[in-house]
């Protein structure tokens, strides 16, 4: 038995030349399915969707969607700049059934109040799975008032809401909407006392990387056995500072897909992969250690 509910954003493993790594993106989602997890995000911020050309976009959903059937829940991220360019993402993804929608707040036209209710209520419509927003501040500069959130919960496609680094406005979320709109929790840091205080369903993408140490940590709390589950969130916060600090997130996720034994990179041109002095410190460091013990 396990705590809580996971849905893990996946990396998108790519070849050198950027299309989609076929084999990678598989070894990468059976690894999730192994280690129980409940579903996936396939597109989100960590697999990079704004960043792919359209071709592999379209090969990412399509590869990702026949991986994962009848394993677990499926969204797809479909966030673009623009209503239209939006659109067309849930257009080609209207093919596929998928589990939902999920959508970023356009990032460099920024709408706010009633723009933003008009904004997603648009796509709403054109969605044939529910959709749900994806509000990152701290990335994109735009924020979701509660008034904009009520707004948004009274159209019949919009069912729920994936909410990073609020964590008091998440409460206050979920207080004011309770049941009727589905709240999922993006602090990564906190996983073992958000568990502890009652919450459910949590997305990122760190989870990925690390299915394994996650499995371990929701095994913990499912048994109230709350010091393991600390410690196996330390190593989780640790891995995840890791990244943070190596200069280059990307890069640095693709040096630990490539420990992990998932093949692809992750990082996108003119970068570089990492140095190989660099990966073999990633591997002598503690966390690292614990990390390259358990490979797909």
């Amino acid at each position: 038995m396990t705590a809580g509910y996971f849905i893990n954003a996946i990396c998108t493993p790519l070849t050198d030349d950027e299309s989609l790594h076929t084999e990678g993106l598989a070894v990468h989602i059976a690894d999730q399915w192994k280690h129980g997890i409940d579903g996936i995000l396939i597109g989100g911020t960590m697999g990079m969707m704004q960043l792919l050309r359209d071709s592999t976009y379209r090969d990412l959903v399509t590869h990702g969607v026949a991986a994962s059937k009848g394993e677990g829940e499926v969204l797809i991220g479909v966030g673009d700049t623009s209503y239209g360019r939006t659109k067309e993402r849930i257009e080609f993804v209207n093919q596929f059934d998928v589990d939902g929608v999920v959508i970023l707040a356009p990032f460099f036209v920024k709408p706010a109040g009633d723009q933003l209710v008009d904004y997603y209520h648009a796509l709403a419509d054109v969605a044939k799975a529910p959709v749900y927003l994806y509000d990152l501040p701290g990335l994109i500069g735009v924020d979701f008032s509660m008034d904009t959130y009520v707004k948004l919960q009274s159209h019949p496609n919009i069912k729920g809401a994936k909410i990073s680094g609020r964590l008091v406005f998440t409460r206050q979320v979920c207080d004011r909407l309770g049941d009727s709109f589905r709240i999922i929790m993006a602090e990564p840091e906190m996983t073992d006392v958000l568990l502890r205080a009652g919450y459910e369903q949590f997305l990122d993408g760190i989870y990925a990387i690390v299915p394994h140490w996650l499995r371990a940590l929701r095994k913990a709390a499912a048994a109230d056995d709350w010091d393991g589950a600390a410690l196996w969130q330390q190593r989780i916060t640790g891995l995840r500072m890791m990244l943070i600090e190596s200069g280059n997130v990307m890069t640095a996720l693709s040096a630990l897909m490539g420990i992990r034994g998932i093949p692809g990179k992750a990082h996108f041109a003119p970068a570089q992969a990492m140095p190989a002095e660099k990966v073999e410190q990633f591997r002598l460091d503690p966390i690292g250690k614990e990390f390259a013990c358990e490979t797909v």
